[in-house]
């Protein structure tokens, strides 16, 4: 396992920042740990009506990033964030693109060396889900050699 430790800075997007050092590090299977700091705005997809509608809601900023959590992977992350106005009010939901950092974001996450984080389309939700296999398990698909 492995930390990697970054600040964001002013005007980068949060979700492209994150999905870009997913590929830098090469981070095959990992979390976000902490992300601490605000965002200008916040592009959330809520919970799904029943119409199975999933809407997307923007929320002006500035804003302060009081969570975020995910799973992370080059096959894809999966990232929620809930923000707060200077009212107090919060929001929150699935991060979106197009998020952009006011002032910092300090940003911690972890990589683990012995699992994949591979998503399969799932056909209940629609959408591509968490599919784990072990570094072993995922060579010995693949005809790989150890350390894929």
């Amino acid at each position: 396992m492995r930390q990697i430790t970054r600040r964001l800075k002013p005007g980068q997007l949060l979700k492209e920042s994150i999905i870009q050092l997913v590929e830098e590090e090469h981070i095959t299977a990992g979390v976000i740990v902490a992300a601490v700091g605000g965002l200008e705005n916040a592009n959330l997809r809520v919970s799904k009506f029943e119409s199975g509608e999933h809407p997307n809601v923007t929320v002006e900023g500035p804003l302060e990033l009081v969570s975020c959590m995910g799973t992370l992977s080059s096959e894809g992350c999966h990232l929620h964030v809930s923000v707060s106005d200077r009212s107090g009010q919060c929001y929150g939901g699935h991060l979106k693109d197009g998020c952009r950092i006011f002032v910092t974001i300090e940003l911690v996450m972890l990589a683990f060396d012995d699992v994949i984080y591979n998503r399969t389309l799932d056909s209940e939700t629609g959408f591509d889900e968490l599919a784990p296999m072990s570094v072993d398990e995922y060579s010995s698909i693949n005809n790989l050699g150890r350390g894929a």
